[in-house]
């Protein structure tokens, strides 16, 4: 039985005829032993998480409390619970990642990427977390924490402020572990006393509900939120929990809800995000009805990025409508989605939005309207025949993956600068448009069934002259056509004057033998008269 009225020079309860062990001092083999000796002679298990916790703040010189002061293990327990509670908190409950048989249940730290991952930590291997000291992003994977629900968790200590300022951790990632609310909504609070400013979860569940009253008026420096194939109970009527964490949210500038099968996003939640700039909401499944709700007047009123490629969207028209009040949106994904276009719609896209990616979204036909102001048009992947819309401002149009027999004009585009029409079926580049092509700076036509006429080979190797033909030139851009260079790259197609222009090379040899023989007859008739003479 280990005796609770009396402590060791470690700070921790002793079992009777164990003897103390002597500070390790800066040396961390020694802290090390020390750990591996406290281990061997049978202390509890929370006697061993302290030791644990004594020796990463052994090894950070200037974290504070009593190691700088003493220089000996002589701290109160009270201080190593609380140094304890510090590190659950920090790296967001890894005292409660348990070991799975046969896999690691460790820290590892990636010094090239300053990227520490933690395996399944259990109270006795948490002593590798420091490793993870020096890291800009630390993550977890594995474990379970609902036997943590009841882990005490008080008011941190000066000294343990004064630790969590002191770390350079930037981001923390929760993977594959099962989160009770109600404990994460006792911890959150405590990263206010760090720099984290990204935290992710991923393939996690959540678990009940949380009392998030202890987040009233809490800011964090968490200006990043990502959820990645994350279980949850729904968003609807989960508003009054959302606005205990509003000092919070209002400072959020990235949120992203992925592969979380969301069906719906309630108007006051959305209007508690007056900051954010962008929302990733893509592989969902959200269908056009439930847009005009999210973006409800009020709501994201900040949004300039919005992703909802991947979902259950299918009217053009209904989307337009359901982001018409974001007024402040330059970037909007709707790529993945079934869209069909309403050619009677007026709806009016907000007048800030530069760029639409419209890839993949089942288009046999250019949708109307288009964003009056864009700058990058994204139509790749889709059934296009024909291009035939005018943007006085686009700069980037994609239009790869289509079935196109003709480069659009370019002459409806004067600010463009990049154009993709990979994997269409053109044959030819018209010599004006060749002209125009040269003028810009990324022309990409690779992968298109070439006639290698003598007007088809010379407008494509004049237009790779330029410098500014895509990748591909020359390997991915052959012939189809005619035969004798079905195959051949264009590049290696001759396109000579003899080859090319012969009529225009044998007409005035015809010219000048007619005249040669014209002369020779003069001649030869002159010379037959002067004979005579």
């Amino acid at each position: 039985m280990l005796r609770k009225s009396r402590l060791g020079s470690e700070g921790c309860a002793r079992e009777p005829g164990s003897r103390s062990l002597p500070s390790p001092a800066g040396d961390p083999s020694r802290a090390a032993a020390a750990g591996t000796h406290l281990e061997r002679r049978g202390l509890s298990i929370g006697c061993r998480t302290e030791l644990s916790a004594r020796r990463l703040w052994q090894l950070r010189p200037g974290f504070g409390g009593c190691w700088r002061k003493q220089g000996t293990f002589g701290c109160e327990l009270a201080v190593f619970r609380s140094f304890t509670m510090r590190v659950a908190v920090l790296l967001l409950l890894g005292l409660g990642l348990l070991a799975a048989e046969g896999r690691r249940n460790r820290c590892f730290f990636n010094r090239t990427k300053e990227h520490c991952v933690c395996y399944n930590l259990t109270e006795e291997t948490i002593g590798s977390i420091i490793q993870c000291l020096p890291a800009n992003v630390v993550e977890f994977q594995g474990g379970d924490v609902e036997k943590y629900i009841a882990f005490p968790i008080r008011d941190l200590t000066p000294s343990i402020i004064e630790t969590l300022d002191s770390l350079v951790i930037k981001k923390i990632i929760i993977g594959n572990v099962l989160v009770p609310e109600i404990l994460l909504a006792r911890v959150l609070r405590f990263f206010s006393y760090t720099h984290v400013q990204e935290l992710a979860f991923e393939s996690c569940v959540f678990q009940g509900t949380g009392d998030w009253s202890d987040m009233d008026g809490q800011s964090l420096p968490i200006v990043s939120l990502s959820f990645h194939n994350v279980t949850s109970a729904p968003l609807t009527g989960r508003e009054p929990a959302f606005s205990s964490l509003s000092r919070w949210l209002e400072t959020l500038q990235e949120l992203a809800v992925t592969g979380s099968r969301v069906t719906s996003l309630p108007c006051a939640i959305g209007r508690l995000f007056r900051a954010l700039l962008s929302l990733n909401l893509a592989q969902n499944s959200l269908s056009d009805g439930s847009l005009a709700l999210a973006f409800c007047q009020g709501a994201f009123p900040q949004l300039q990025e919005l992703s909802l490629h991947h979902n259950n969207l299918s009217s053009y028209s209904s989307v337009c409508e359901g982001v018409g009040l974001l007024l402040e949106l330059r970037h909007l994904d709707l790529s993945h989605n079934k869209l069909v276009a309403d050619p009677s719609s007026s709806c009016q896209w907000p007048a800030s939005l530069r760029g639409f990616n419209l890839s993949n979204a089942g288009l046999a036909e250019v949708p109307t309207p288009l964003p009056p102001r864009l700058e990058v048009l994204d139509m790749s992947h889709n059934q296009l025949r024909a291009v035939d819309t005018s943007l006085s401002s686009l700069k980037k149009l994609f239009l790869n993956q289509n079935l196109l027999q003709a480069v659009p004009s370019i002459k409806n585009y004067p600010m463009l600068d990049t154009l993709h029409l990979d994997n269409n079926s053109i044959w030819e580049l018209p010599r004006e448009e060749v002209k125009l092509l040269g003028s810009l700076q990324d022309v990409a036509v690779a992968d298109n069934p070439f006639s290698c006429s003598c007007s088809g080979a010379r407008g494509l190797q004049a237009l790779a002259a330029t410098g500014h033909l895509g990748q591909g030139w020359p390997g991915d851009y052959r012939c189809q056509s005619p035969a004798e260079y079905q195959g051949w790259q264009v590049a290696q197609v001759p396109v000579s004057v003899l080859r090319c222009h012969l009529g225009a090379v044998v007409a005035p040899l015809c010219v000048i033998l007619a005249l040669l023989g014209v002369a020779g007859a003069v001649c030869l008739a002159r010379t037959r008269s002067c004979r005579r003479a």
